[in-house]
């Protein structure tokens, strides 16, 4: 029998304005943990108490099922900090199934001013130390160039904030970012600066997002062969998914449907994606951001 794609060994000869990533190939899978109601911007500036109803639990019931999906494989999970206000079993039991706790935000909403940025830093201090956490990933993915400097400060190793092409490795004043991936149908050089979000511009310009939910979603099969292919190449795709497309909320997607009319590019999100994350699991080795950065890094700097 053919072993599959990812064992399978193969080179790569093309050329981008950025470092081709060197470890061994796996998949790095990620979790951005929020609530359910973090899909829509409408909900971002109710009161926390208003926020933990609405959560009505769905972030405390969620974890479990999830963490029995992933069964040996280790994900990074990127936490909203105000779940851990109001679950502190979240992290606990995140760290102790071997996964590991990345930084999401404090409270989901677009964080793209520097104030913002550093008021969100000083709010979950406490909570990124205690639990070591160096690994950021922007809220929506999307971000801007002068995190870096910012992150450095807080003792971050690496942020995946940007969309960017599978392999794609970006040394920011010492502050690496590891994009989410994206899949280049025309290969030439690219503007690899923050911010780099998934919109008709990168669609435009020949990327397929096949990383975000939006994608896996609307394509499940597409989405697993990139991966298939991408292994192949010795490159490590990465991708993120969210807890509510994982274990649905009740009534779901219902409770959105004020949102699904304004806003119908939201319904992917709503789409259930467990058994894709399953067939993940089952068919790719897969690894944490954190394990596979630090493998990069000591890489570069000893190379």
């Amino acid at each position: 029998m053919e072993p599959p794609l990812w064992m399978q060994c193969a080179t790569i000869s093309v050329c981008y304005n950025f470092i081709l990533m060197s470890p061994s190939p796996r998949l790095l899978l990620t979790i951005d943990y929020e609530s359910w109601f973090a899909v829509s911007r409408r909900y971002d500036k109710l009161s926390p108490d208003t926020r933990r109803a609405l959560d009505a639990e769905f972030a405390r019931n969620a974890i479990d099922p999830i963490l029995d999906k992933l069964k040996d494989a280790k994900a990074s999970f990127y936490l909203v900090g105000e779940l851990i206000d109001w679950y502190p079993e979240l992290p606990e039991k995140m760290i102790e199934a071997g996964h590991e706790i990345g930084y999401h935000c404090q409270v989901h909403r677009p964080l793209t001013t520097v104030e913002d940025i550093r008021h969100d830093l000083e709010k979950s201090y406490h909570w990124r130390e205690k639990y070591n956490v160096r690994g950021y990933r922007a809220p929506m993915i999307r971000t801007v160039e002068d995190v870096y400097p910012i992150l450095q400060d807080n003792n971050f190793v690496y942020s995946s904030s940007l969309y960017a092409p599978t392999g794609t490795a970006i040394n920011k004043s010492n502050m690496w970012e590891f994009p989410v991936s994206t899949y280049p149908f025309i290969k030439k050089s690219r503007e690899l600066s923050a911010p780099r979000h998934m919109n008709l511009s990168l669609l435009l310009s020949g990327e397929f997002p096949y990383a975000s939910g939006m994608m896996s979603g609307l394509f499940p099969k597409t989405v697993y062969r990139i991966i298939e292919a991408e292994l192949k190449k010795r490159l490590s795709p990465i991708i993120f998914l969210h807890p509510y497309e994982i274990v649905n909320p009740d009534h779901w997607p219902n409770i959105l449907t004020v949102d699904l009319l304004y806003h119908p590019l939201l319904y992917p999100f709503t789409l259930s994606k467990s058994f894709f994350m399953d067939e993940l699991v089952k068919s790719f080795p897969v690894s944490t951001m954190i394990d596979f950065a630090n493998e990069y890094i000591h890489e570069h700097q000893n190379g």
